[in-house]
Formats: C-alpha cells, structure tokens, sequence
C-alpha cells in the first residue's frame, strides 16, 4: 500500500532531529489527504507527529490581493507569509533549532494573525506538512522529505469545484487566479524535479510511484 510505503520511508530518516516532510501539487490535487493518512502509520513506527498546513500562514489580504483580486502572479508570490513559516516552525524543528515551535500565525477566513500555542516537538517526531508552492527556492532546503502529487488541471479544478461551489471548467474566470497561478509555479519551481518523491494521484482510489 502506497501509505504504508511511504511511512516506511520517512520512518528510515530518523536520525537526531525531527524529520520535516512537506506533500506539494496544485490545488486539488490530495494533499491534505495524503498528510493525514500518513498520521497513523507513522506512529505506530514510534514516531510524534506534527501536523501543519501551508493554509495557516497565509498573508493579510491587503498583501494577497496587492497586484489584483484576480491576479495569478499576485496568487503565487504574496499569498503566504514564508518568513513566518521558516522562523516559526522550519528552523526550530531543523538541526541545532530550539524544537520549540508554532504550527500557525494566521487565520486566512478572518484575515487576522492568531496566537497559536508554543509547543515542544519531540527529537523524533516528524512534520506532516501540506501545501502548495512549498518547492519555492525559500522554502525547498527546510524540507528533508518531499512528495510531490502529479494531478492534471482537468481533474483538480472539478475536484476544487465541488468543495468551493467553483465552475467545474478550467478555463473559467473563477479559476484563472488559480490556475494561472499554479502554471507560474510549475514553469519557475519544476517541484517535480526537486521532489523526493513523485506520485502519480489522478485517480486518488489507485495513486502510484512515479519517481523516488
């Protein structure tokens, strides 16, 4: 099983420090899922797990929507607040950090900063995180494992369509910030390059190892 092979990977890398794994691909595409399916079958190898998404270190919308409501590059370079992310989570699960971390900043829905607890990672536990854009150059050298999911824009955007009451059609004005968006991401990051990992999730009942 898929999952289950994958839990095994990440569970070879325990070493000294937690093991920090991000699951990357366009909206839609099962990140979420992939992350919480993992949960179980890394704990029951021993090792804490810290569960985090992308979504809770969103920027305000006034730096979101700078270049435009609808503007692809304005989705791909100002909606999430990396800094953050690196300061309050990468670097004190990396070697040599203080394990003590926050697993949010910002809750995108109120558009207002949130005062998430301290908390204290175990050496051994591992970060479960999800997100899209997570192979930008600021981001890629926190990651000690990375699973990127290949998905088509024809099966994502319907997907996305029956979560957030979209139009089904990818070339719809409703998606075009999104799509476009994610088209930047690919064309300037290739994460499928930089990936630990590849799998093929367009048919999310029978994913399969492209590559890693």
């Amino acid at each position: 099983m898929l999952v289950e092979e994958i839990a095994s990977r990440i569970a070879d890398l325990r070493g000294p420090d937690p093991v920090r794994v991000a699951i990357d691909g366009v909206d839609g595409a099962g990140k979420t899922t992939l992350a919480d399916e993992l949960v179980k079958p890394i704990r029951r190898r021993g090792q804490p797990v810290i569960r985090a998404s992308i979504d809770s270190f969103h920027n305000p919308q006034t730096v979101r929507y700078r270049m435009g409501r609808y503007s692809p590059e304005g989705y791909f370079r100002d909606s999430f607040n990396h800094d953050a992310l690196i300061e309050s989570l990468l670097v004190p699960l990396g070697a040599g950090g203080t394990r003590r971390y926050r697993r949010a900043v910002f809750d995108h829905a109120a558009d207002s900063m949130v005062d998430a607890p301290l908390e204290t990672a175990d050496d051994s536990a591992v970060l479960l995180f999800d997100g899209i854009f997570v192979h930008r150059p600021e981001l890629v050298s926190y990651w000690d494992f990375t699973i990127f999911l290949d998905v088509r824009f024809d099966v994502t955007v319907p997907r996305n369509a029956l979560r957030f009451g979209l139009s089904p059609s990818v070339v719809a004005d409703d998606n075009r910030r999104y799509v476009e968006g994610q088209k930047l991401y690919l064309e300037e990051c290739r994460p499928w390059s930089q990936a630990t990992m590849v799998v093929d999730n367009n048919d999310f009942e029978n994913p399969r190892i492209l590559e890693g």
